[in-house]
């Protein structure tokens, strides 16, 4: 589990295809001191498994799903990305609860900068639409945001000037696209609320095990 709070920008250093898979080497030197062999790590806000330590970071695999539903399919060697290690136990939770499952994709609409903070406007969608709501939480290329405005087919969120320096963000174009997680809170919701909401039993009964045990 990660909290959307990115402690590293990584750089792809290489990328290897594998038929329907690839798998990225990123070099981050300050981050090989906290991964180790199978431990997760959030890219660009995907989970991914440490499979190798290198001396300038680590190495993962990406699966074709993970292409298909995320943007690192269309990662290129010399890009940015940003990395968050996952929680441990007394970890404080920055942000918001985040699985590194990447939803969709959604696309630089606008970015409008002001003095002291960039509002960036991004398609939104339909798929995950009644997911995403003014001023709740949504994790952007694996960056914990809150949403400041919700349109017709469309979303904002407002960064102030330490998310734009330490994450990705600043650096994000018009036309672009970034990994979207909604809020898996409001999904958990939406099938206690479609599947209702069967009382549990708890109650400890009597049973005969055939006098296993005794």
């Amino acid at each position: 589990m990660f909290t959307g709070i990115i402690s590293h920008i990584g750089t792809i250093s290489d990328i290897k295809e594998l038929g329907d898979a690839i798998q990225l080497h990123i070099s981050c030197p300050d981050i090989v001191a906290l991964a180790e062999h199978g431990d997760s790590i959030a890219v660009n806000g995907v989970c991914l498994t440490v499979a190798e330590k290198t001396a300038e970071g680590f190495v993962a695999d990406c699966m074709k799903q993970t292409l298909d539903v995320s943007s690192l399919g269309y990662v290129h060697v010399g890009d940015r990305v940003n990395l968050e290690p996952a929680l441990r136990l007394g970890d404080r939770l920055g942000g918001h609860i985040v699985q590194g499952h990447v939803d969709t994709t959604a696309v630089l609409l606008k970015r409008t900068t002001t003095p002291h903070w960039d509002v960036l406007r991004f398609a939104l969608p339909e798929s995950v639409a009644r997911y995403v709501v003014a001023q709740g939480s949504v994790c952007l290329n694996g960056t914990s945001l809150t949403v400041s405005h919700v349109g017709e087919g469309w979303f904002e969120v407002s960064l102030i000037p330490t998310t734009l320096a330490e994450t990705t963000h600043g650096q994000l174009h018009e036309g672009e696209s970034v990994n979207v997680e909604v809020d898996v809170l409001g999904k958990y919701v939406e099938r206690l609320m479609q599947h209702g909401m069967t009382p549990v039993d708890h109650s400890c009964e009597e049973k005969d095990y055939g006098g296993q045990g005794e």
